[in-house]
């Protein structure tokens, strides 16, 4: 056994593939409790921080320009404690400290354009878009990274709601979604990052379903705005969908070339496509559970069958039917959808036969 390791350490040293002996013991992990009594420790400190400097500045939020220059100044001091954490406890002081500094951009952005509330959300909107995209690309600290990929997400929502095209917030997030987990291993360097941003921008996604579900009607069935873009809106967002679900395909097509596979999985995705155009979270809750396990990630498989489950009880409690017709509706659909299962199983399992020497014969 140790030749063969042996030999194996000196084929991939010819190859020239380095091998790094570990020289010490590898360290322990901090616990999560721990770090978590870490973690509070350093929003208690924020806190503490934080209220003693608004008690000799309450004069700043009374003047957009000092609320915007403070605020700036905390999101660079933030940055440069990140850069010098070392600790938990420094890491979330630093994070508090950056929260607030937003808080006072964006009080500065209010008042700045409240003499146009029509567009002052859509304004508002953008303008914390692009922030929170840069802070999520310059800032040193995984957590913060992940936070502002989320806030990214609601501001792109808040900014395209007020023209009627919220679904299609929900379609973008999900297709940068796609594209992030299909490539985290693309950037080795930017591992951590990706992950940091995949978090959450499907943290951002689940949020924003549960803000579209929470008393909205179905896009085809009401009258949204007067909009322009209200009418392309639902067709925008199954673009945006089939998308991501066509990149999900050439991911799993280039490791697994099957034709029949091929065959069988462009029918169901165009039916998956219909669906979404009555139910948008159906067809994104189905895109990240496929995305989960095209890639093997149980956390994306999770999360896209909570989408999936919010996408199916909203629509049941959107239903302007009987309970028993809403019943027998799902019942319905969903003896389809096992006869379907049954269906592609007995189709794209391949037969086997045995010749007449007694070796297995794989018909292709």
């Amino acid at each position: 056994m140790t030749n063969n390791v042996n030999d194996l350490s000196v084929r991939l040293s010819q190859a020239g593939i380095p091998l790094n002996e570990p020289t010490s013991p590898a360290q322990l992990q901090t616990p999560w409790f721990v770090r978590a009594l870490q973690a509070f420790s350093g929003w208690l400190a924020a806190l503490f921080l934080l209220g003693f400097i608004a008690m000799g500045v309450v004069f700043v939020v009374e003047s957009p320009a000092a609320s915007m220059g403070l605020g700036l100044a905390m999101i660079s001091a933030a940055y440069g404690l990140f850069r010098r954490a070392r600790s938990d406890v420094l890491e979330h002081l630093a994070l508090a400290i950056s929260l607030a500094g937003q808080l006072l951009v964006a009080w500065a952005l209010v008042e700045w354009w409240e003499a146009s509330p029509d567009s002052l959300w859509a304004l508002l909107g953008w303008s914390l878009f692009g922030l929170q995209c840069v802070l999520a690309l310059i800032m040193p600290s995984q957590v913060h990274r992940g936070f502002s990929a989320f806030a990214a997400s609601l501001a792109l929502y808040m900014a395209l709601a007020t023209s009627a095209m919220a679904a299609v917030a929900s379609g973008l997030v999900l297709l940068a979604i796609t594209l992030l987990w299909l490539n985290e291993f693309r950037w080795p360097g930017r591992f951590k990052d990706v992950q940091a941003w995949g978090y959450g921008l499907l943290l951002g996604l689940l949020v924003i379903q549960w803000l579209a579900h929470s008393g909205q009607a179905l896009p085809l069935l009401n009258d949204m705005t007067d909009s322009a873009w209200a009418g392309l809106t639902p067709w925008l967002s199954v673009a945006l969908l089939a998308l991501a679900l066509l990149l999900v395909f050439l991911s799993v097509f280039q490791r697994f070339s099957s034709s029949r596979g091929r065959w069988a999985a462009y029918p169901c995705a165009a039916a998956l496509l219909i669906v979404s155009l009555y139910v948008p979270s159906v067809g994104q809750g189905v895109v990240v559970m496929s995305l989960g396990f095209a890639i093997g990630h149980r956390v994306l498989v999770g999360a896209g069958v909570l989408s999936l489950l919010l996408g199916i009880g909203s629509y049941y409690y959107w239903l302007e039917s009987t309970l028993l017709l809403k019943s027998l509706t799902l019942l319905v659909i969903g003896g389809l959808l096992l006869l379907l299962r049954w269906a592609l199983r007995q189709w794209l399992s391949t037969p086997v036969a045995t010749s007449d020497d007694g070796s297995l014969d794989h018909d292709a």
